[in-house]
């Protein structure tokens, strides 16, 4: 047996033994893994990098196509990949040796967006890429344009927005001119026909051209984080809406905050 399994044997036997893991399978070729996903999911997946045939960062984005939701954390003695990790959305990077009061914190801050959302109606997820939960379930949306102004009125924190403001947010270089009100409506009308199929219509309210999500009717990492909630405090790891520009000034000032 070597080095390799050994380790990855005591890694299992953590994970086994942490209460917030149901359930813990090891795999030690990445095409079996992709075959248990198929028909199997996954809250939290922890990848070595250098793997015989499909290395680990080829693996998690394997993954992420099966499973979206499943969190990943990657577990390796190489440092050179953290920027490739950063980029598929890993919730974590450990370098080995890692002990186990450290993997605890990475499972725990793994698994933190799934079981809160388990544990609300409705959860927007802020922290990291944004994305909105029903009861645990992943909403899917038909546009990455309809996510967008969803996550766009959910930064907003329930203030009002009108339709030129929300469509420069989501086409920063176009005119709001006839076909980009057009545009526009087909975008509006496909968020609200999402939200309707989800039994979720209510979160936005739409009033004399202007829009808004009710922050009461959703539990949100972010609003918690400026509400000074400790646990929100410490979930929050540098990255805010990550995939839209116009969320860096909110995430320079949650950066701000921590530092003070």
């Amino acid at each position: 047996m070597d080095d390799e399994k050994l380790i990855a044997d005591y890694v299992v036997s953590l994970l086994r033994d942490m209460p917030p893991l149901d359930e813990a399978v090891a795999f030690y070729r990445a095409e079996d893994a992709l075959d248990w996903l198929k028909e199997n999911s996954a809250d939290f997946a922890l990848l070595d990098i250098d793997m015989p045939g499909m290395n680990g960062i080829r693996l998690a984005a394997e993954i992420k196509k099966l499973r979206p939701d499943t969190a990943i954390v990657f577990l390796t003695g190489f440092s050179d990949y953290a920027l490739q990790a950063i980029e598929l959305r890993a919730s974590g990077y450990l370098l080995k040796p890692v002990s186990r009061e450290r993997l605890a914190e990475e499972v725990a801050y793994a698994l933190g967006g799934k079981r809160q959302a388990q544990e609300q109606h409705i959860t927007a997820r802020t922290f990291g890429s944004f994305d909105l939960f029903v009861d645990g379930e992943l909403v899917t949306f038909r546009q990455a344009k309809c996510k967008e102004l969803l996550a766009y009125l959910i930064d907003r924190h329930g203030g009002s927005v009108t339709r030129p403001e929300a469509f420069s947010i989501l086409w920063e270089d176009r005119m709001y001119d006839r076909p980009g009100q057009k545009q526009f409506d087909v975008i509006l009308r496909s968020l609200r026909d999402t939200l309707e199929e989800q039994g979720i219509g209510e979160i936005l309210e739409m009033k004399k051209g202007t829009m808004r999500v009710r922050p009461e009717l959703i539990s949100c990492d972010a609003w918690r984080f400026f509400s000074g909630d400790t646990e929100a405090i410490n979930a929050y790891r540098g990255e805010y809406m990550s995939a839209y520009s116009w969320g860096n000034e909110t995430e320079s000032f949650m950066s701000r905050k921590i530092d003070y």
